[in-house]
């Protein structure tokens, strides 16, 4: 019998058999020559000719996704035809090399250059290594290497899963995911929980489970079990019964008082925005602006993106839709935009700070953002990320105002901006908690890394007192000012509860989320919440205060959340 026990990312109880991710494919032998009779020449118009081939693969793939797989996915097919890869292979084969030992090296070289660069440049590293296996693949005339193929529905567990391969999971065929490596904010995380799946991330010792046997899988406590008796079946099950319930939502967020929480959708197109009306959202919380700039060497220009956020304010006529300015740098480099040469891009030049350095490209997306807002019924926020000092938040103001745009705001990912609340808020409407970033740079701690997922925990009793300093900055500013939540803490039905005890006004998520959080939130009442957040707020561990909480919310547990 196995127990394992990992991070629980995405909730769920099922039961199925393993399937291990294929091995890695096998490198091409060291010093492997050109084929006598092919020149360089024609060996690098093959290894261009299949980059290319790999990088239309996913971009045919991001066309048909939607929201984070679309991201995911373009920004790996950007990779395969990136021109320091493509370069450095190139001269390799001019030494004399073979196209796939020459595209091998080159990827781990420049994987080896991005690990050492650390952060979100880390992040990548696992792309160009998905990228060159791919290109490899093509030339040999293989399938590309991906998810395992089965008659059944499996459980698939890898060592870490890479970007396009969790982009494009089926979720009719893999019940959930295990990973031994990871982190609650990986690629992995994400989009198991905008898909639904069962998660698993960060446990240890899954590369032992055997291939074909049968275990438990509980993606809300993070266990692992090989043991299947009849309290696990009667687990998935009843888990089986309440997602059915989860999947839909009144379209009401509020506690069990009546205190009303609107319950908004994280997006990233007018594919995604439509489908979260759909599903009862009560607007937007996060307009992800990335989606027009991603696919592109130069910047989309007025016409294009007017277009594109006109799509998805006419999803939501009446309603409240928050954008995000463009957020490019650290693990979403634009060519025409930032430097990716710098050692730490999580700490350099990214969201509002491009504006610093590229002038023009801010103002012309807020110009098209109010062109689009003056053409329809939705009403428009907008907010800039990364945003450190009170400075910067006026001159934020400033542009929204010059461009005709009502309501500016910040995101409070960057604990400055927590601890300096009150003076940011004196010149915005409104602030939005990104608590991705800003518990990875509470704590220090990279959120794609498997061994800092403790850390790496929006749980933090110091990632918490940030949320409550940012309320508290808003409530001094003449009855308060809205302060929202945008990152995946808000998709934790216990963790909501806390959030709207602290203060919070407002939770945006997936449209999968939407049902369970407001579940928990019906469950209690608004003098529950605030007991509930000084519980958590009592607590030494992140553990510890998600126990704390937990317990006290037999709801979750009902409905295997």
């Amino acid at each position: 019998m196995q127990n394992l026990a990992g991070v629980g990312v995405s909730p769920g109880r099922v039961i199925g058999a393993v399937r291990h991710m294929p091995k890695p494919l096998a490198a091409p032998p060291a010093g492997q020559r050109l084929p006598e009779g092919t020149s360089a020449e024609e060996a690098v118009a093959t290894l261009k000719a299949a980059a290319l081939g790999v990088r239309d693969d996913l971009k045919s793939r991001a066309a048909a996704a939607t929201g984070d797989a679309k991201a995911v996915l373009t920004a790996t097919a950007l990779m395969a035809a990136d021109p320091m890869l493509l370069k450095s292979a190139a001269k390799l084969v001019a030494a004399g090399l073979s196209a796939e030992r020459a595209i091998w090296e080159a990827g781990d070289t420049v994987a080896a250059m991005l690990q050492n660069l650390g952060g979100y440049m880390a992040e990548r590293s696992a792309d160009v290594l998905d990228v060159r296996a791919r290109i490899v693949a093509a030339l040999r005339g293989m399938p590309a290497p991906g998810i395992p193929s089965s008659a059944e529905p499996f459980i698939l567990v890898a060592e870490d899963l890479a970007p396009a391969d969790t982009a494009t999971l089926d979720a009719e065929h893999v019940l959930g995911l295990v990973t031994s490596g990871g982190g609650p904010q990986s690629h992995t995380a994400i989009l198991a929980r905008a898909l639904g799946l069962p998660a698993v991330v960060a446990a240890q010792g899954a590369g032992g489970l055997p291939d074909g046997g049968r275990v438990f899988l509980d993606g809300a406590a993070g266990t692992v079990t090989s043991s299947v008796g009849e309290e696990q079946v009667a687990a998935a099950r009843a888990w089986q019964a309440n997602s059915a319930a989860l999947a839909t939502f009144s379209g009401t967020g509020a506690t069990a008082d009546g205190h009303e929480v609107p319950l908004l959708a994280n997006v990233g197109g007018a594919k995604d925005a439509a489908a979260a009306a759909a599903a009862g959202a009560q607007g937007v919380g996060l307009l992800r602006t990335e989606f027009c700039f991603l696919d592109r060497d130069t910047e989309p220009g007025h016409e294009e993106q007017v277009a594109a956020y006109a799509g998805v304010f006419a999803a939501f006529p009446g309603r409240k839709v928050v954008v995000r300015t463009l957020d490019a740098g650290a693990d979403k480099p634009l060519p025409f935009l930032t430097d990716a040469t710098e050692p730490n891009p999580a700490l350099g030049v990214r969201g509002y700070r491009t504006d610093t350095t590229s002038p023009g490209v801010l103002q012309r997306q807020l110009a098209a953002i109010a062109a689009a807002a003056a053409g329809s019924d939705a009403e428009v926020w907008v907010m800039a990320p990364m945003i450190s000092t009170p400075a910067e938040a006026a001159d934020f103001a400033g542009m929204c105002a010059a461009a005709g745009l009502k309501t500016p705001g910040v995101m409070v990912e960057v604990p400055s901006a927590a601890l300096t609340a009150e003076s940011i808020l004196q010149h915005v409407d409104f602030a939005s908690l990104g608590t991705n970033d800003l518990t990875q740079y509470a704590m220090a701690a990279d959120r794609q890394l498997g061994p800092l997922a403790a850390l790496n925990n929006p749980w933090q009793p110091a990632v918490l007192q940030l949320v409550r300093l940012t309320v508290a900055g808003s409530h001094a500013q003449g009855g308060g000012k809205p302060v929202g939540v945008c990152g995946e803490a808000a998709a934790d039905p216990a963790l909501a509860v806390v959030l709207v005890g602290l203060g919070v006004s407002t939770l945006s998520m997936s449209p999968r989320s939407l049902g369970a959080v407001g579940a928990a939130l019906a469950s209690v009442t608004l003098a529950d919440a605030r007991r509930l957040a000084m519980v958590a707020l009592a607590s030494d561990t992140a553990a510890g205060a998600q126990a704390a909480v937990r317990a006290e919310l037999p709801i979750l547990s009902e409905l295997g959340l």
